[in-house]
C-alpha cells in the first residue's frame, strides 16, 4: 500500500482549463486527499489557475510562459514531501498509475511511466521516440524503454541535485533520464497506457526532433563524453583511410591525398579531445560526490 502522505503530485499546465477540473479531481481520489497536488500554471492565458485554486490544490503561477521545464523546476522548488511525482495536466495520464509508481519508487530513485504499444499516439511519434530510446540507450550503457514520458516519480532530494541542468524549455524527461542513469541512480519503469491529450500538440515532430538529438548528446558528453567522440573519431578516420585507399588505386602508387590528411588528423584531434574530456568528466563528477558527501 503506497504511502500517499509522502508525496507531491506536480502537474505543469498552460492552458489546460478544458479539463484540468476533471483530472485534479481524479488525482484527489487516486492519493485519497492525502498527497501535496501542486499546479504550476505557466502562463495560461484562459482559467487554468483559476480552475485550480477552485479545486483546493496549491497553485503556483508564472507571469509568462516560462516553459515546460522551468514549470517543472518550479514544482520541485515548491514540493515540500520527499517524493515528487510529475503528470501532464492534458489528461493523457491517468492518475491511477500513481500508486504502483509510488511503490516502485521505493527501490528506486527514479520511476519513469513507460508508453506501451497500447498507448495512443501517432505512428511518426511511436516511430521517433524508438529512435530517440534506441540511441539514449546506447550512450548510456542502460535499457531506457521511455526516455520522453513526462509521468515520472523522483525522489526529491537526489532531483534537487539535477535541477540545474533541466532546460527551461525543452526535455526535462531527457535530461533528467540521462542524468539519473550516468549518476548512478537507481530507475525503474512502470508500464503506462497513455491516452490522446485534451486539446493541441505542443510537440513539434522535426523542429522537436532536432533537439532531443541536441540534449541526448549534450548530456552524455557532460558524463561520458569518449561515447560520442569515439565513433566520431572512428567515422573520421574511416574516411581518410578510404580516401588513401581511393587515391592509391587510381595512382598506382602510395600517395596521402590533402582530404585524407584533413580527415586522419581529425580524427586523432577528435580521440584526444574525447580523452581529455573524459578526464574532466570523472573529476567533475568526483567533486560533486565529494560535495554531497559533505
Amino acid at each position: 500500500m503506497a504511502n500517499f502522505e509522502k508525496v507531491s503530485v506536480v502537474l505543469p499546465a498552460m492552458n489546460e482549463g478544458a479539463v484540468i477540473q476533471s483530472v485534479l479531481e481524479k488525482v484527489k481520489t487516486v492519493t485519497k486527499g492525502l498527497s501535496e497536488i501542486i499546479v504550476v500554471d505557466d502562463g495560461s492565458t484562459d482559467n487554468t489557475a483559476r480552475i485550480a485554486e477552485a479545486c483546493g490544490v496549491k497553485v503556483v503561477r508564472h507571469r509568462y510562459n516560462k516553459g515546460n521545464g522551468a514549470a517543472v523546476k518550479t514544482g520541485a522548488k515548491a514540493a515540500t514531501r520527499p517524493f515528487v511525482i510529475f503528470m501532464d495536466a492534458d489528461g493523457q495520464h491517468d492518475p491511477v498509475e500513481i500508486e504502483p509508481m509510488i511503490d516502485l519508487l521505493e527501490k528506486n530513485d527514479l520511476v519513469i511511466g513507460a508508453r506501451t504499444s497500447d498507448s495512443e499516439g501517432s505512428i511518426h511519434r511511436n516511430i521517433a521516440n524508438s529512435i530517440y530510446n534506441g540511441l539514449a540507450s546506447y550512450l548510456s550503457e542502460q535499457k531506457i524503454l521511455d526516455l520522453t514520458s513526462g509521468f515520472r516519480a523522483f525522489k526529491r532530494p537526489l532531483l534537487l541535485k539535477i535541477l540545474f541542468m533541466l532546460p527551461n524549455r525543452f526535455s526535462y524527461p531527457t535530461t533528467s533520464t540521462l542524468a539519473f542513469i550516468k549518476s548512478g541512480f537507481d530507475v525503474g519503469f512502470h508500464p503506462i497506457i497513455a491516452k490522446k491529450r485534451v486539446g493541441k500538440s505542443k510537440i513539434r515532430i522535426f523542429r522537436d526532433g532536432i533537439r532531443f538529438f541536441t540534449i541526448i548528446f549534450k548530456v552524455i558528453i557532460i558524463y561520458s563524453p569518449l561515447k560520442v567522440f569515439l565513433p566520431t573519431s572512428l567515422a573520421f578516420g574511416f574516411l581518410g583511410l578510404l580516401s588513401t585507399l581511393q587515391a592509391v588505386l587510381s595512382q598506382n602508387r602510395l600517395v596521402i591525398p590533402n582530404s585524407a590528411i584533413f580527415l586522419l588528423t581529425t580524427a586523432v584531434n577528435l580521440i584526444l579531445l574525447g580523452l581529455v574530456s573524459e578526464q574532466i568528466a570523472s573529476m567533475r563528477i568526483e567533486i560533486a560526490e565529494r560535495n554531497s558527501e559533505e
